[in-house]
């Protein structure tokens, strides 16, 4: 009898990030993807470099002939806490065959050259933040909102360690796997390119985003019936009011980014943000939503299972993927979702989970505590709702009982799904 063919979803622990590494198996026939590898900087006890070595050492130990070997790395977009990993030299002895960048990444893209360079308006916005901070008598209110504002801009920009991540995985400035490779950017202009057979084990990648429009990528806080919200924000007769979720200095009102603030972005001339604390935070926060819209959005099927991965995708993406309706009926149906933006409220619509998610399958959520995030991520409605609607939900640590099939393992630094493909 033919053996049957698995798939394993490891979550890696690494803290307020992710890394997820994907094995299909069938005797000794064995593919790896890995999806991400970063930890946000104010990750409480987080410790990328000593995560980056249980990755390898467990690729390492697994291999028939103790070489680390990985089929495809995907960094879904170049945030810290997504791909700061990749700098760590120990990826320099790593085999890998490819590395799937989103086509924001490519400088030669024509559409990339139409958003902007959003890691140079971040490194901008962090030295007015850092002016402002040096200043005397600070409010501790004022403080704690420029600080939640560099978080943001250091998250979306490029420092030293994130810019040789995306040096390594572009195979630039000498960094590199074992060997340098040529990425590949997706989505491709020829949407024929999109849906990427392995050749092997039954696997094929869908990838359905980010979009390349514009107007999308800007579209970050859901309208106030898509996203979720606290159960006093519900009035009597049920319907949502027009409270914000999150701290409302750094919500954007409508759909879109407002002309003034966009055209102050792109211009980098922000130095008239600079005398209102809020108009940094909301500027910071703006720009790291932006980036999260540029994920790389991808169905992963193996045989009948469907895996979701939609990196940090926001509002715009998910409307771009949700509107496609080939598209739509891939992510309704699949067996696991990597819940995106570690549970935010804002990167999971509503009606996906209460509505269109029509099988029983699993969801990851990779988290670890901000202290300043830890009120509002993830968001427990969120949770709620997926439990309700019987999928087991897996964080570090906590694991919501659902009607998921896979088997499930803990080990002492990851949480894996394997799950026997029909």
């Amino acid at each position: 009898m033919a053996t049957k063919r698995t798939v394993e979803i490891r979550m890696y622990h690494v803290g307020f990030g992710d890394a997820f590494r994907i094995t299909v198996k069938r005797g000794t026939d064995v593919w790896r993807m890995l999806v991400d590898c970063g930890v946000h900087g104010a990750s409480v006890g987080a410790d990328i470099q000593q995560s980056v070595k249980e990755i390898i050492a467990d690729l390492k130990s697994e291999s028939a002939d103790g070489t680390a070997h990985l089929d495809v790395v995907v960094p879904t977009h170049h945030h810290q806490d997504h791909v700061v990993g990749f700098a760590e030299d120990d990826w320099a002895d790593v085999q890998v065959d490819e590395v799937w960048l989103p086509y924001v990444e490519n400088p030669n893209d024509p559409d990339t050259k139409k958003l902007g360079d959003h890691a140079f308006a971040a490194a901008k916005l962090e030295a007015l933040i850092d002016a402002q901070l040096s200043k005397p008598s600070l409010t501790a209110g004022a403080t704690a909102k420029l600080e939640m504002a560099k978080a943001f801009a250091v998250n979306s920009g490029v420092k030293e360690k994130i810019k040789k991540a995306m040096d390594r995985l572009g195979s630039r400035n000498g960094q590199h796997f074992a060997a340098p490779l040529t990425p590949r950017f997706l989505p491709d202009a020829n949407e024929d390119e999109n849906t990427i057979d392995i050749g092997r084990l039954g696997i094929v990648a869908r990838v359905l985003g980010p979009s390349r429009d514009p107007a999308l990528l800007k579209k970050m806080d859901p309208p106030k019936k898509v996203h979720w919200l606290n159960l006093d924000e519900v009035n009597d007769v049920g319907h949502d009011d027009d409270r914000p979720l999150f701290n409302p200095t750094y919500i954007v009102d409508g759909d879109t980014v407002s002309h003034d603030l966009t055209s102050a972005k792109n211009s980098l001339t922000l130095g008239d943000l600079a005398d209102e604390t809020d108009g940094l935070l909301l500027a910071a926060s703006i720009l790291e939503s932006a980036t999260n819209n540029t994920s790389l959005f991808f169905v992963l099927e193996v045989g009948s299972l469907r895996f979701l991965f939609p990196g940090d995708a926001q509002h715009g993406a998910w409307e771009f993927v949700r509107n496609n309706p080939d598209a739509s009926a891939l992510i309704d149906s699949v067996d696991f979702y990597k819940v995106g933006h570690h549970g935010s409220h804002n990167a999971t619509p509503k009606p996906f989970v209460l509505d269109e998610w029509a099988t029983t399958g699993d969801a990851m959520v990779p988290w670890g505590s901000v202290k300043s995030f830890d009120d509002t991520i993830p968001k427990k409605e969120l949770i709620d709702a997926l439990t309700a609607a019987e999928h087991r939900v897996v964080l570090p640590g906590d694991v919501r009982p659902g009607a998921g099939t896979a088997a499930l393992l803990e080990g002492a630094n990851f949480s894996q799904l394997t799950f026997t493909v029909p």
